[in-house]
């Protein structure tokens, strides 16, 4: 499908006729609209929208409005008659043929009346019967479901990059753009065929029975949507009871709070640690006072007591020895006269007489001052260890006092830095009654989600109920033989129907789990964060797989980062979905940073589709983006709005590349 031109008459800000042509060239797939805030870029979107689906459009600015009264409001102010029309032309291709489709939607106010006129050419000509059921022919070609994820704009993006948010889109996406749809519809409609067989008597209660459970389904239904919009309204007051929580407390600490929340918790810190360190200091004073430490400051005359007692020792030892070696001596010297010369025998005489004689001089010269009993030696030669291990114990408990006066020092600073009760007393309340609404908006919420998994689960168990009331009808039946025949083998391909719609999903999934990673990763300037991409094929919830193999909390990513795991969902989508369809991006940059914003440019508008409408101001879009995109840009556009008479007109060209003047 490809987008050729489209027209405004007189509808919203654009008064007159505006056109656009949007014809593309070969890899110039970008059309670029450009206009400020207010300009009526959202007002194009809307256009296009409802010319193809008039009052099933998801406009913007419909709200709850009826269909009427939201095309009487949409005429221009000054236009007059009050008359409006807007026009889609676009090319796709039907039964291997390309077709050129005009869909002209007009519509004008008489009175209090709306009349709307839909007129449909193909090949230029007008085709009745097109026009008359194009609500359903359009389904075909572009379905509502499927045109969310190729129309949507920066507030869709936003959305998107809440993950319960998320799972909803890929389950719309899945249904209607994978072919689940007709496939659930299909089994839809062979219930619809068991139903129309003719039913026996008997067969009444079974029947009533089974429409019993299809209006308590159609309850459930409307009991979770109902559910869903109250956990979204309340995940929403959520966020910004939680923002305003995080802003008090963040008011809160810097006014010293968290030391005023832990006051008794230093306080007893304090306590303990000053109890610890008197403990210290009198074990210490006693090592020092009772034990042999003093010693130390005696270390020299220590060491002079030592050498003497050593001295002392030698020489009471050699006194000992002097006498045995006297007579030792005696008796050798007789030996050995017979045996050496008288040369020989003089020269060992005064050898040994010289060994004695320097013994006694040892013991001449350590004259015996201290007596020191040879019981008590090994004391005193063990002293020096003592000494050492009394040393070391000292030093670490001299260090464990020191690091206990440290922290006391500490505490008491951050004692001193508590703040007064009464200066903190309105935040504490404020930041109290904060968190008890937070803490009471999560517990409503949970309660929600717990009603609306109950819902689920006890429409899960109908769908059961009911699939087991139409196989005991379809056994009842089995007594007409055509019924029977239809009946079974409606049953039978609703069975295999079934299990091929689970397969097909499967499949799916699998190709969309790899396309959203690819493109995630090819968007991001950190790849390696993100590892791989899971999507529940029940709940639809997608899961993040860090590095590690760990799954990754999305609130890990950046904002920015949340928000390109939007667009590469949608980008996802549209590669599996495998239809050529045109991509229309309104405001898409706005919430991104510049490095965020350089990536989409170069790496998903040149690529998100045959043809990209991008519709952007002049912040999203500036020069330095401009001269990045222009390579792939087929036409641009500028949306100049005239703040006298309150229109909006298009121009050719955009800020930068000519033809627009550019007002900031």
């Amino acid at each position: 499908m490809l987008l050729l031109n489209v027209t405004l008459e007189n509808y919203g800000a654009y008064k007159g006729k505006q056109s656009l042509d949007l014809t593309t060239r070969p890899g110039r797939p970008v059309i670029l609209i450009g206009g400020l805030n207010g300009c009526g870029k959202t007002t194009l979107l809307d256009a296009i929208q409802l010319a193809l689906y008039g009052a099933r459009a998801r406009t913007s600015g419909r709200g709850t409005r009826t269909y009427d009264d939201y095309l009487r409001e949409s005429i221009n102010r000054q236009a007059s008659p009050k008359h409006a029309r807007v026009v889609v032309e676009f090319s796709t291709t039907v039964e291997g043929r390309e077709r050129i489709y005009k869909v002209v939607r007009s519509w004008e106010v008489k009175g209090k009346s709306v009349r709307e006129f839909l007129n449909v050419l193909i090949d230029g000509e007008l085709d009745l019967v097109v026009s008359e059921q194009w609500a359903d022919y359009v389904e075909d070609l572009l379905p509502l479901e499927a045109s969310s994820l190729f129309f949507f704009d920066g507030e869709k993006i936003e959305s998107l990059a809440n993950p319960d948010r998320a799972a909803s889109v890929i389950a719309s996406a899945v249904q209607s753009l994978f072919g689940l749809s007709s496939v659930e519809r299909l089994r839809n409609d062979l219930l619809a065929v068991q139903r129309r067989q003719k039913i026996p008597r008997e067969d009444r209660e079974a029947l009533d029975k089974i429409h019993q459970f299809e209006n308590q389904i159609r309850e459930c239904d409307q009991l979770r949507d109902q559910i869903n919009q109250r956990v979204a309204s309340m995940t929403s007051g959520l966020e910004v009871a939680e923002r305003r929580f995080a802003t008090i407390d963040e008011a809160f600490a810097k006014e010293g709070g968290d030391l005023y929340s832990r006051r008794a918790e230093l306080e007893s810190e304090r306590s303990q640690t000053a109890s610890q360190l008197k403990s210290i200091n009198e074990v210490l004073a006693s090592t020092i006072a009772t034990g042999p430490l003093p010693l130390l400051l005696l270390a020299p005359q220590l060491s002079a007591v030592r050498e003497q007692v050593e001295r002392e020792r030698h020489a009471s030892e050699a006194s000992q020895v002097i006498e045995v070696l006297s007579e030792r001596d005696s008796k050798l010297l007789s030996l050995l006269r017979d045996l050496l010369p008288p040369n020989d025998l003089a020269v060992a005489e005064k050898h040994l007489s010289a060994d004695r004689q320097e013994r006694v001089s040892v013991i001449n010269k350590t004259p015996q001052v201290l007596n020191f009993p040879s019981e008590s030696l090994s004391q005193l030669m063990s002293l020096d260890e003592i000494l050492r291990q009394e040393a070391t114990r000292a030093s670490e408990l001299i260090e464990q006092a020191q690091l206990h006066q440290e922290r006391l020092s500490v505490l008491d600073r951050q004692l001193a830095g508590v703040p007064d009760h009464d200066v903190i007393a309105v935040l504490l309340r404020e930041r109290d009654s904060q968190r008890d609404d937070v803490t009471r908006l999560r517990m409503e919420l949970g309660k929600l989600k717990e009603e609306l998994d109950a819902t689920r689960r006890r429409r899960e168990q109908l769908i059961l109920d009911r699939e087991r009331a139409y196989k005991g009808r379809a056994a009842k039946l089995a007594k007409v033989e055509d019924a029977e025949r239809i009946v079974a083998y409606a049953d039978k391909v609703r069975g295999t129907m079934e299990k091929f719609g689970a397969a097909l999903l499967q499949r799916h999934i699998n190709k969309l789990e790899v396309a959203v990673l690819k493109s995630f990763q090819y968007l991001m300037r950190k790849s390696a964060l993100v590892r791989d991409l899971r999507i529940d094929t029940e709940k639809f919830t997608l899961t993040l797989v860090g590095p590690d193999d760990r799954e990754l909390d999305p609130s890990r990513l950046s904002a920015g980062e949340r928000q390109l795991l939007a667009v590469s969902l949608l980008w996802g989508l549209a590669k599996v979905a495998g239809n050529r369809l045109p991509t229309v991006i309104d405001t898409p940059l706005g919430r991104l940073d510049s490095r965020h914003r350089e990536h989409l440019v170069d790496r998903y508008f040149p690529q998100a589709s045959h043809q990209v409408l991008l519709l952007s101001t002049d912040e999203e879009i500036d020069e330095y983006l401009l001269s990045k995109l222009g390579p792939s840009i087929a036409h641009t556009y500028t949306l100049i709005h005239d703040d006298k008479t309150f229109t909006t007109s298009v121009e050719k060209g955009y800020w930068w590349s000519g033809g627009t003047v550019h007002v900031a």
